[in-house]
């Protein structure tokens, strides 16, 4: 008998350290309370999934189902150091899950802390596949609470995430309109920043702004306020996760002053704040005490002011926690002093928009490295068009070149430069870093995923000590998959290993038109678009002609058509997309104009200082064509367009308009034409 119960006491101690969990990955309608619901993605039923707690030593064992009808789909367990093959990006590290199959993932659970796990299919994170996930160190946490809560913090729009990528390709400036934040002449007045707004357009800078998307709502675990409860003089633990698709936040409590006790999961000396930044992909642990009389709000409010969520501890009167000013979005210095604050260590953390509060985090222990490792420094430039909506690294996307190869054992020191008006979160999976921004190097933070604000710089640093291909991305879901991702390569797979890169190497083309009907004339274009290329069909199209020139501002065309009707001129071109400022341009044109004939054509567009939008071509029937054209933005949805065109066959000609945005989709316009004379109509873009 004792042999037995020898036996089975041994059996049940080898078994109890592994924690089982399933999670099924479904279609459902779903939103938040108060939103008509739409099609979701779920994790159990619900949004976020369910929080998957271990403890420090356990192996997780983690069954995925995919239910969904046609999707494949993948879960990667954001921050923790898993095995390259349980990494969970699909085709990359680990197989996609295909529809009506399911996967298990089974991993040791070597360090704690709080981190997140999250699809790594096309843009199914923002559909709802995110959850969390806790590690308990085995003897508890070294700062201890009285109680604790996940806060997974997340954005939601009631738009298909595809329609919202298309949108962002097409250079619509809705989202700014919807929420507030678009500019215009008569804004920069009113914010006495007149010079700084023609300034940013005499450099050729896009509209700045500090978000893409104008999100239906913003969500604590699903909802837009959660009850916590508390007594009196407690300490609550906050597990807070920035699980938002492409939002930061701010974090401030009214119950006064946070204490920071850990980031991106490993531990952090105490450090007090009254408000912070955190960007996605980003955990922090905060520590808050309940006060003596009241309900406090814990706030996340979006950085570009949009909206917020809450969460409220204790009980009794409401003490609300307030917003942080909204974005000078006319100040250049307003909009850079996070680069400012990310170069100098000894910025003020508690202002009213800190940056991100690296420079203050230092690690309880030492975090240095080997000295005999060997050593190489990589300088990572963040490159974009926010107009084009493409996003590289060093100027390519991960399409072009998707791989940096490292050698197993050393030490890569990355210098991140952002040449662009937005923030980055940059993450790199399977492996902490090491924050380079502070006094004490000694005891620099480790963390996954690091903000690098506009025009500013960071330097991090990891040791390359597991095999594998580690994916690296900016965590804003939309600028990765614009292409801002590498993968590093350890040298250790063999001479002839090539990284699979998966959706990476894809380059999704776009549908989208836009154009005018008037009552005397029309003109217009649709494209099909990708990266790098645009393959269009414009026409114009007049209507009763005088037997003048025919002007097109939008293509570019101007012809001496005969006496119809109607008059057209259509042009099929390739555009070859080089930088944010230059395009090639080839194609063939069509015309009814009796004086001219059909031909080939090819040129360059140019986009000059002020945003004048620039072409010249040439054509096989040796005519030269030069135009220009710029929009002044009068207010948020009115603005003044005026073009000029000089061809060598038909001379100059201009045109002048009033274009009113209606809707995503519509807008008013009256234009008078140098040929056609004036007119009004319906203005469209899908």
């Amino acid at each position: 008998m004792k042999p037995f119960l020898f036996l089975l006491l041994t059996m049940i101690s080898t078994h109890a350290n592994i924690v089982e969990y399933e999670l099924i990955i479904a279609e459902k309608p779903w939103a938040p309370s108060g939103l008509k619901p739409i099609r979701a993605l779920t994790i159990n039923g619900g949004i976020p999934g369910p929080t998957l707690r271990f403890r420090v030593g356990d192996t997780a064992r983690i069954t995925v189902q995919n239910r969904l009808k046609r999707e494949e789909t993948s879960v990667h367990w954001h921050g923790l150091l898993v095995p390259n093959a349980q990494d969970g990006v699909p085709y990359l590290t680990t197989p996609p899950i295909k529809a009506g199959t399911s996967r298990v993932f089974e991993f040791p659970l070597k360090h704690p802390g709080t981190y997140w796990y999250h699809s790594h299919t096309g843009l199914q994170e923002q559909l709802g596949v995110y959850g969390s996930i806790v590690v308990e160190p085995r003897n508890g946490e070294p700062i201890r609470a009285d109680a604790e809560h996940v806060l997974v913090l997340s954005d939601w729009t009631h738009e298909n995430p595809n329609e919202v990528m298309r949108t962002l390709m097409s250079g619509s400036d809705w989202y700014a309109i919807r929420k507030g934040n678009a500019q215009s002449i008569s804004g920069a007045m009113k914010a006495e920043a007149l010079g700084d707004y023609f300034q940013r357009e005499r450099s050729r800078m896009a509209p700045m702004d500090v978000s893409d998307i104008a999100y239906d709502a913003f969500l604590i675990n699903g909802q837009k306020q959660v009850e916590l409860g508390g007594k009196p003089g407690q300490k609550i633990r906050l597990r807070v996760i920035n699980a938002g698709a492409s939002s930061y936040f701010y974090l401030q409590s009214s119950a006064g002053a946070m204490t920071i006790v850990a980031a991106d999961g490993p531990p952090v000396s105490p450090l007090k704040t009254k408000r912070m930044l955190i960007g996605m992909a980003e955990t922090y642990d905060l520590i808050v005490t309940v006060p003596k009389d009241g309900k406090w709000e814990f706030r996340a409010t979006s950085q570009d002011g949009s909206g917020h969520a809450s969460a409220f501890f204790g009980s009794g009167e409401i003490h609300p926690a307030q917003d942080p000013p909204t974005p000078n979005l006319y100040s250049m210095d307003h909009m850079l002093s996070g680069a400012l604050d990310a170069m100098d260590s000894h910025g003020e953390m508690d202002t009213d928009r800190p940056a991100a509060p690296y420079a203050k985090l230092h690690s309880p222990s030492a975090t240095t490295f080997q000295k005999n490792a060997p050593r190489r420094t990589l300088e990572l430039r963040l490159t974009g068009d926010m107009e084009r909506y493409v996003w590289s690294i060093n100027g390519k996307t991960a399409r072009e070149d998707g791989v940096i190869k490292i050698t197993r054992g050393e030490i890569l020191r990355m210098e991140f430069i952002n040449d662009t008006m937005m923030h980055h979160p940059m993450h790199l999976h399977g492996h902490f870093f090491r924050v380079i921004d502070g006094d004490d190097d000694a005891h620099a933070p480790l963390k996954h995923t690091i903000d690098v604000p506009p025009m500013g710089r960071r330097t991090i640093e990891f040791l390359a000590d597991d095999q594998g291909d580690w994916l690296f991305h900016c965590h804003l879901i939309y600028h990765m998959h614009a292409g801002m991702s590498r993968v590093f390569s350890t040298d250790d797979q063999g001479e002839d290993h090539v990284p699979n890169l998966g959706e990476m190497a894809k380059d999704p083309l776009y549908f989208m038109a836009m154009g005018n009907i008037q009552n005397h004339m029309s003109m217009g274009m649709i494209t099909m678009m990708n990266a790098r290329n645009d393959f269009t069909f414009a026409w114009d199209v007049g209507f009763h002609s005088d037997g003048g020139a025919n002007h097109a501002p939008m293509s570019g065309m101007t012809a001496v058509h005969n006496h119809d009707d109607y008059q057209y001129e259509a042009d099929l071109l390739w555009k070859r997309y080089i930088d944010p400022n230059l395009k090639t341009v080839l194609g063939h044109r069509w015309t009814n104009d009796i004086e001219a004939e059909n031909r080939f054509i090819g040129g360059i567009e140019y986009r000059l200082p002020y945003i004048i939008r620039s072409s010249v071509t040439l054509d096989s029937e040796g005519d030269a064509r030069i135009t220009a054209m710029k929009d002044f933005q009068l207010t948020p949805r009115l603005s003044f367009m005026i073009n000029a065109e000089y061809d060598t066959g038909s001379q100059l000609q201009w045109g002048a308009g009033l274009n009113y945005t209606l809707t995503k989709n519509l807008s008013l316009i009256t234009e008078y034409d140098s040929d056609h004379g004036f007119g009004g109509g319906i203005g469209f873009r899908f």
